[in-house]
């Protein structure tokens, strides 16, 4: 609602008061807004206004890709799989079976709940790594090692979950977003591979006088901020869309 002779709107969608606060005119002489809230069908993202914004401030999609919100908050039409995702072909349609057992791996948050695994290992590896380099501590070095290779088996599981809510969950839009998470991935899986098999090939790369032992920390360290920062834009595209659907 918006009073009609000076356009002033409540904030946070509450209904305009009986006398309005800047002109004294009565709520009845008031109006409805037209379209004026709007959901990103990407993300999930609630935009108040007479028009979406032309970018998503969360996923970065265009306009294009918001949809108007009835009174009941119910969205007004839709968008077809062409105008979602303008370049999928016919033949990039999964079969129906996969396409099921996809949407269910993604309905029961399967990738958020393998990527905690290796996110919650990660820091103890760096901590065990330093503290081993620092002091010379044998037994830490190989306590890390270890964690690495359980970080390194889980992530198949990770990356492929996490393709599938990409796809599923927002359309595999190629937005900045998803870009740099998709990076971070490729990093992590990188970095953890070559920790786990320098260290197969020479297990004495950590040990006290060798020349790599503080590459090889570096590459821990730079692991442990790719995993973070691919699981900070997670979180935020997660719980930003779902405290703006609330």
């Amino acid at each position: 609602m918006k009073c009609v002779v000076c356009s002033y709107i409540p904030s946070g969608g509450a209904t305009l008061p009986e006398i309005c606060p800047v002109y004294s005119t009565y709520s009845e002489k008031s109006e409805e807004l037209v379209a004026e809230r709007w959901r990103c069908t990407i993300c999930g993202y609630i935009h108040t206004g007479q028009k979406p914004q032309e970018i998503c401030p969360i996923c970065k999609v265009p306009a294009e890709m918001f949809l108007e919100l009835d009174k009941d908050g119910k969205e007004v039409g839709s968008l077809t799989v062409e105008e979602l995702v303008p370049a999928l072909s016919e033949e990039e349609v999964s079969p129906p079976l996969l396409n099921t057992i996809a949407c269910l791996l993604v309905r029961h948050h399967l990738h958020p709940i393998s990527a905690h695994f290796p996110n919650g290992i990660l820091p103890v590896v760096v901590t065990l790594l330093a503290i081993s380099i620092g002091f010379d501590l044998v037994s830490l070095e190989s306590a890390a090692f270890y964690n690495l290779i359980a970080v390194l088996l889980a992530l198949p599981l990770v990356l492929f979950t996490g393709y599938l809510a990409w796809q599923k969950s927002y359309q595999g839009i190629k937005t900045a977003i998803f870009k740099i998470k998709i990076i971070c991935s490729l990093v992590v899986l990188a970095s953890t591979s070559v920790l786990v098999f320098w260290r197969i090939i020479n297990p004495e790369v950590v040990a006290e006088g060798s020349p790599y032992k503080w590459i090889y920390l570096g590459i821990a360290v730079l692991l442990l901020g790719a995993a973070g920062l691919a699981g900070h834009l997670g979180g935020k595209l997660v719980f930003t869309s779902n405290d703006k659907r609330s």
